[in-house]
C-alpha cells in the first residue's frame, strides 16, 4: 500500500463516522478523537501527491522555527504567506477596523495586502503588528522559567542525542502552560500550538520522530506537517550522524473543517503518485546554519493544488 493512502483514508474515516461540532472559529468541524500513521524516511519524502503541497512554504516555515522567530517578517520577505491571516486578524481587532471589512472581499483582500506590503518594507511596523506572541519557534528556543532563564529545547535535545541517544526524555515541548494561559486570555494572538509535544528515538543507527497533535486540520494543515516533521527529523540525522527512520504522527482531535468537504472529496478522487526524494547538502553539519539553498526535492510529480479558505 502506498504510504500516502494512509492519509486519504484518515480523509474517508473523518468523513464516513466523525461527529459534527462547532469551534472556536464558527465554521465548524467534523473529527474523530484518536489516530496514528507512519512514515518510514529511509527512501522516500512523505510530501502528498494527490494534491500539490508548496515545500518551498514548509521549508521556510521550519527554519523560521528553528530559528526561534515569532515574527512573520522573515516569511514575508520570502512570500511565503503561511501565517499573514493571523497576524491580520489580530491588527484588525487592535485597530478596531475588524467591522469595517467583510472576510475575503475585494476590500479585505486590498486592506490585507497593504497590510503585508507594511510587515515587508516597514521595519517599525513588523516590529509592532507582525509578532505572534510566544508561539511556536520562541518554545523551541527560549522556554522561560520561573527563574527567568530560558532553555534551548533544541539544542537539548542535539546535546542529547550526542551524549545519550538512547534517553527516554529526548522530546520537546510545545505547551507550556503559564505562557498558553495568556494566548488563551488574549485571543488576538495565534492559538495555543496545536503541536503539543515530540519526542525522538534512536535504534539501529536511525532517527524516528513522534509528533502528538492536539488539533489538526486535516486537509489543509496536516500535509505541512508530515512534511516539515519528516525534514526536520532528516535535519537533526544528518547532523548528529544518524540515518532518517520513521516519522510517526499521533493526533488527538482531528477533523475536516465543514467548508473543506468539497475539496475533500475531489482529493478523494485521485490516486496517489511516488514519493518524491529530499536531497540535503550534506556538508551541513549543524543544525542553524540550514539555508533554503540546502534542500533539494526530486521527483515530485503531484497532482494540482486544490485551495481552501484557512479557519481563523
Amino acid at each position: 500500500m502506498h504510504a500516502e493512502q494512509q492519509y486519504l483514508d484518515l480523509l474517508q474515516k473523518i468523513l464516513d463516522t466523525g461527529v459534527d461540532r462547532m469551534d472556536r472559529t464558527g465554521v465548524g468541524t467534523r473529527s474523530i478523537f484518536g489516530h496514528q500513521i507512519r512514515f518510514d524516511l529511509a527512501d522516500s519524502f512523505p510530501l502528498l501527491t494527490t494534491k500539490k503541497v508548496f515545500i518551498r512554504g514548509i521549508i521556510h516555515e521550519l527554519l523560521w522555527f528553528i530559528s526561534g522567530e515569532t515574527n512573520i517578517r522573515p516569511l514575508v520577505q520570502n512570500d511565503v504567506k503561511i501565517w499573514n491571516e493571523w497576524a491580520f486578524s489580530k491588527y484588525l481587532k487592535k485597530t478596531g477596523k475588524d467591522a469595517e471589512f467583510v472576510r475575503y472581499s475585494p476590500e479585505w483582500d486590498a486592506e490585507l495586502i497593504s497590510f503585508i506590503e507594511k510587515i515587508k518594507n516597514d521595519e517599525e511596523f513588523a516590529i509592532l503588528w507582525g509578532d505572534l506572541g510566544p508561539v511556536y519557534g520562541k518554545q523551541w528556543r527560549a522556554w522561560e522559567t520561573k527563574k527567568w532563564n530560558v532553555i534551548d529545547q533544541i539544542q537539548n535535545v542535539l546535546n542529547t542525542l550526542a551524549n545519550d541517544p538512547y534517553s527516554r526524555r529526548n522530546l520537546i515541548s510545545w505547551w507550556n502552560v503559564g505562557e498558553i494561559e495568556e494566548l488563551i486570555k488574549d485571543k488576538d494572538t495565534a492559538p495555543p500550538p496545536c503541536h503539543t509535544l515530540f519526542q525522538f528515538y534512536v535504534a539501529d543507527g536511525k532517527l524516528s520522530c513522534q509528533l502528538y497533535q492536539r488539533s489538526a486540520d486535516v486537509f489543509l494543515g496536516v500535509p505541512f506537517n508530515i512534511a516539515s516533521y519528516a525534514l526536520l527529523t532528516m535535519m537533526i540525522a544528518q547532523v548528529s550522524g544518524l540515518k532518517p527512520g520513521e516519522f510517526v504522527h499521533t493526533f488527538g482531535d482531528v477533523h475536516i473543517y465543514h467548508n473543506h468537504y468539497d475539496q475533500v472529496r475531489e482529493q478523494l478522487s485521485r490516486e496517489p503518485r511516488p514519493f518524491p526524494v529530499m536531497k540535503i547538502n550534506p556538508d551541513i553539519k549543524d543544525l542553524f546554519s540550514f539555508a533554503y539553498e540546502d534542500f533539494t526535492l526530486e521527483g515530485y510529480d503531484p497532482h494540482g493544488a486544490i485551495k481552501a479558505p484557512i479557519a481563523v
